[in-house]
């Protein structure tokens, strides 16, 4: 006999305890049967199970030890986990909060995260959304983690099922012992599962008096009933009230009915479960101490920031995803930290340009000005200011370009992540041009490469890309404080009038493209400087030291040669790759970007197999000798990235091509953050483990 035999939950609790079925006097097949509803009447009986079952007959025949009643191969086939006898589960697991964009969970996800950070336990969050405005499915994840792991685990334990479009899947996908709090005036499932913890929440009943209590909007229902899961994830998982009252306030910035309310949603909500649910997981938070001294930011906020600190004083964009939050972060504390409250004035400008191209010339306009100019922006509009950014690289104007990368080409997947703009960045612009690049893998690189960009910017004299990418950019991540910079800014060789006539007596004729100390960076002066000798023409065309027109072959190679010997001075000027050498390792890792969290969590993982790794995580671009030597130490050097092509490989073995056969792939290009199971079993599929 093979297939499914489907027991209702009706069936079970219909089956009387004292009318146990016989199977006398019936044929085989009547009493195979038979057999099945016995062993119903002792689920209901000993193990009190009502819900509706499955069995698998894949392998059951109607055999003799079956017609004998000992019910062997079923009791073999058919296992139900003892869900309330597992040990406690503490401080890791991960949650997933399925919702409909524009349902406002975000409020109710973010107050779950910051008090779960309160208590001193490692938590990061993933958005997970639709680049639609309102309606279709978004899954917020949270991870709990003792060990500070952040990277995207590729299953959650724990499911608060809030869409009913996605419920069924949503459960499916959940693992054996998992949990599940839903809606159930909503969510009806088409099949429930005897392997998980479910927990129904009446969301209309719990919200209705704080909703009359309050006068809430109608239109605001929605927005309060999300409290519910955070309330009964709460008293479930043990989460302290008293800190997501806290985080409350916070985003309420103290308001009292705001506050109120949703507290008082969550309050209602974590007394019903404790009045009508028995926890029946092992899934569980305690306080402990790993977050002291540390704070809860995005990497578009943290990057807005290092840009002020840094001295932006002209900022042009034009909105996009994922990038329009660095420039709202900009717009929120540019007031804060920028103003002077006595005079009533500012130390800088935000225009929002009509399109991507405008802001670009924007920037170049203002930094050829003398301004510390940027924008920000993401792989569409970075398309578009192509040709602005081959002109600041020409006429070596200094500039900044944010690209928080998401998921190509064309308009791709504009809420998923992805570092595919790396090759676009670093050669944006046609003919040889090669850029500065930027490459930040925790918040505290996005502050302090948000200023520092503008001192290599005006260092160099070239524009500078920070490659950031959405996963950074707009998801929370744990941090110590940033610290303002002790150094001083570095505006670069800018002559003033005296200056200028110093440096005629000493080389003679000055030349706004004259390479004077071997390094490829020339000198130039700003608008207003009143000496006559210091104007020149920035040019786009062909031209000689002097910034005069010229088609000469010398002139254009000269220009070329010194721009290459800029470039190459830019490699011990941009920040260096973080190398964490073993001495016992014949494989070493190489990484850049977002990937740093599952990259350290995959080398513990690896470690455990017995397989030891050196990790080198680039920094920036253009590459230096660390590199090379780091490859030339390893047998084999895995290049993990979020790319279809390898776009870091490939520039590598460009870099130290005599070891090129050394450097091989861990890419993936699914629109998701990399999990450290993934890159675990790339290397061991790889290396024949």
């Amino acid at each position: 006999m093979s297939g499914v035999i489907a027991i209702s939950a009706g069936i079970l609790r219909s089956c009387a305890l004292d009318d146990p079925p016989s199977n006398q006097s019936l044929p085989r097949s009547h009493q195979f049967i038979q057999n099945i509803l016995a062993f119903v009447v002792h689920m209901r009986t000993n193990l009190g199970i009502m819900e509706d079952i499955t069995i698998n007959c894949a392998r059951l025949t109607p055999s003799a030890a079956i017609l004998e009643h000992r019910m062997s191969l079923i009791d073999t086939e058919v296992s139900l986990p003892q869900l309330e006898s597992r040990p406690p589960i503490v401080n890791d697991f991960s949650i997933v909060v399925a919702t409909a964009n524009g349902s406002g969970s975000q409020t109710a996800n973010n107050a779950l995260i910051r008090a779960v950070f309160k208590m001193g336990i490692p938590v990061s969050g993933k958005n997970l959304f639709p680049s639609n405005i309102q309606g279709l499915p978004t899954w917020y994840t949270i991870r709990i983690s003792k060990d500070g792991y952040t990277a995207r685990r590729e299953g959650t334990e724990i499911l608060v099922a809030f869409n009913e479009k996605t419920a069924d899947d949503d459960l499916a996908a959940l693992p054996p012992g998992g949990v599940c709090i839903y809606n159930a005036d909503d969510i009806h499932f088409r099949e429930k599962r005897n392997d998980v913890s479910y927990y129904p929440l009446p969301v209309k009943q719990l919200i209705d008096e704080p909703i009359k209590k309050y006068s809430i909007d109608p239109k605001q229902r929605g927005y309060v009933a999300n409290m519910t899961y955070v309330g009964a994830l709460a008293e479930l998982l043990g989460v302290d009230t008293g800190q997501l009252r806290s985080a409350l306030e916070r985003h309420f910035n103290k308001k009292p009915k705001p506050t109120n309310s949703n507290y008082e949603v969550i309050e209602v909500a974590a007394a019903y479960v404790r009045a009508n649910l028995r926890k029946t997981d092992p899934y569980q938070v305690e306080p402990l101490s790993k977050t002291n001294g540390m704070i809860l930011i995005d990497g578009n906020t943290a990057g807005a920031l290092g840009a002020l600190v840094g001295g932006v004083s002209v900022v042009a964009w034009y909105p996009i995803t994922p990038a329009t939050g660095l420039a709202d972060g900009l717009t929120e504390f540019a007031p804060l930290l920028r103003a002077d409250k006595e005079t009533e004035t500012t130390t800088y400008a935000i225009v929002q340009a009509e399109d991507e191209l405008a802001a670009a010339g924007m920037v170049v306009g203002a930094g050829w000005a003398g301004a510390r100019a940027m924008t920000s922006t993401s792989g569409p509009g970075i398309s578009l200011m192509n040709e602005f950014v081959g002109l600041a690289y020409f006429a070596e104007v200094p500039s900044v370009f944010w690209d928080v990368m998401r998921m190509g080409p064309s308009t791709g997947l504009p809420t998923r992540v992805s570092q595919g703009d790396l090759l676009t960045a670093y050669s944006m612009g046609h003919g040889d041009t090669h850029h500065i690049c930027l490459l930040p893998g925790t918040m505290k690189e996005c502050f302090e490469f948000g200023y520092k960009a503008f001192d290599l910017a005006e260092r160099l004299q070239t524009p500078v890309m920070v490659l950031s990418d959405l996963d950074l950019g707009m998801n929370n991540w744990m941090t110590p404080p940033f610290e303002y910079p002790a150094e001083p800014m570095d505006r670069g060789k800018v002559l003033t009038a005296e200056q200028l006539d110093e440096l005629e007596q000493k080389f003679g004729r000055y030349g706004r493209y004259k390479d004077y100390d071997g390094d490829g960076i020339p000198y130039r002066t700003l608008p207003g400087n009143p000496n006559p000798k210091s104007a020149y023409l920035a040019r786009g065309t062909g031209h000689n030291e002097y910034a005069i027109y010229s088609e000469r072959p010398n002139d254009w190679q000269n220009n070329m040669d010194r721009l290459t010997r800029k470039h190459n001075t830019a490699r011990s000027l941009v920040p260096q790759p973080i190398v964490d050498d073993n001495a016992d390792a014949a494989i070493g890792l190489i990484a850049f970007g977002s990937t740093d969290g599952a990259v350290e969590e995959a080398r513990d993982r690896l470690r455990a197999m017995h397989i030891e790794t050196s990790y080198l995580r680039v920094r920036a671009l253009p590459l230096n000798e660390t590199v090379r030597e780091f490859v030339a130490r390893h047998a084999h050097v895995y290049v993990v990235e979020m790319n279809q092509d390898g776009q870091m490989m490939q520039l590598i073995q460009l870099h130290a091509p005599e070891y090129a056969g050394k450097v091989r792939s861990a890419r993936n290009c699914n629109g998701l953050p990399l999990s450290a199971r993934f890159i675990t079993d790339e290397i061991a599929r790889q290396e024949q483990m």
